[in-house]
């Protein structure tokens, strides 16, 4: 372990005991035994309150400033008089500006007070400058550490929202697309079954492996999928090697659906695979409960070096889409959005439904 790893592993109250015994050990150190009482009250006065000072930010700067009033009444220097500007960055990272504000104020007021009862004749300004500037550079270092703390709080409130925005968009998909499929391989295993048992219970097998798929895809958007359990292997990460499945599972639905996959894919990062996977389930989705029996959908992927064309068009009457399928059309813009691309959905002009979207594999967000 470094010597800097160590110390940040360390208690921030710990730092704040060693400061203030730092201080009362040069009271020992720099004054003599006559003068030690007042000096080592003082200095205890001014120093011990910095214990709590993370607590209690503002009772902390009052008592330290009483405690340097009455040592301005005594007529007596000390070194501990640096635990007011401590307690005056803590007040300005803790505190509102206006509060931060009456602390300088009072702080300087201190300062005017000390120079004039300490200074040597001629040599006010210089030691005033001297002090003014500390006492600005520990408001200053004060109010950064609270901009920057509530920079990052809101970065982490971002990304929460983020997610939480991800997890419902991979919900919307999954659930969407897999109880449309399996509610439409129920009703046909229903209609089947008189005549045809064989063909009712592959339709049920399929509804089962169907669920089991919409299971795993669901535990690893929540994050709780292990990679070493079976459902991991049999179900991996949806990506354009699995839109070939995708389309046999609509055609047994009842939507007959071309795939065309042009180029090799190999080199698309796994994001971008599903990202193309899910704007895929989504059309299909919408195409497959926004039109009537008969629609047929052509899925064409252009995989190409920095750049992946999704084309999912249908031959559906376009109306049903246009009042139907707002959310799922939302969640694709998002997720083409990531990718730095826009994604165009919409009536085609010969007849159907299209949607369209190229995304840039260098611009993910």
């Amino acid at each position: 372990m470094t010597e800097r790893h160590w110390a940040s592993r360390l208690p921030k109250a710990v730092w704040d005991w060693l400061l203030a015994a730092l201080l009362l050990v040069n009271v020992l150190t720099m004054w003599p035994p006559a003068e030690w009482p007042v000096a080592a009250g003082l200095t205890a006065a001014l120093a011990l309150p910095l214990v709590w000072r993370r607590r209690a930010p503002l009772a902390v700067f009052a008592a330290i400033s009483t405690a340097a009033f009455v040592q301005l009444l005594v007529d007596i220097q000390l070194p501990a008089d640096v635990a007011l500007l401590v307690a005056l960055y803590t007040v300005a990272a803790n505190s509102s500006r206006r509060v931060t504000l009456v602390a300088v104020t009072v702080v300087e007021i201190g300062a005017v007070v000390a120079c004039l009862r300490w200074a040597t004749d001629g040599a006010f300004l210089t030691p005033l400058a001297a002090l003014t500037a500390m006492v600005v550079a520990a408001a200053v270092l004060g109010v950064n550490d609270r901009t920057t703390r509530a920079y990052l709080e809101a970065l982490g409130e971002r990304a929460v929202a983020e997610e939480r925005a991800r997890i419902t968009r991979e919900m919307h998909d999954i659930v969407t697309h897999n109880l449309s499929v399996m509610v439409a391989l129920t009703d046909a295993a229903v209609l089947a079954q008189p005549r045809s048992p064989d063909r009712a219970t592959t339709a049920m097998l399929q509804v089962a492996e169907t669920g089991r798929q919409a299971l795993t895809d669901m535990r690893r958007s929540l994050g709780i999928l292990r990679t070493d359990e079976p459902d991991a292997a049999r179900h991996p990460l949806p990506g354009i090697a699995q839109l070939e499945s995708l389309a046999g599972q609509m055609c047994a639905a009842g939507l007959p659906t071309g795939l065309d996959i042009d180029g090799s894919h190999a080199h698309i990062p796994a994001t971008a695979q599903l990202t193309v996977y899910r704007l895929v389930q989504e059309a299909l989705t919408n195409t497959f409960k926004h039109t009537p029996p008969g629609t047929r959908a052509t899925v064409r992927i252009e995989c190409a070096a920095e750049t992946v064309t999704v084309d999912v068009t249908d031959t559906g009457p376009p109306a049903s889409q246009l009042t139907s399928a707002g959310h799922g059309i939302t969640g694709m813009r998002e997720r083409s959005a990531g990718y730095g691309a826009t994604l165009l959905a919409g009536p085609l002009p010969g007849g159907g439904w299209g949607v369209r979207t190229r995304l840039v594999l260098g611009g993910a967000a």
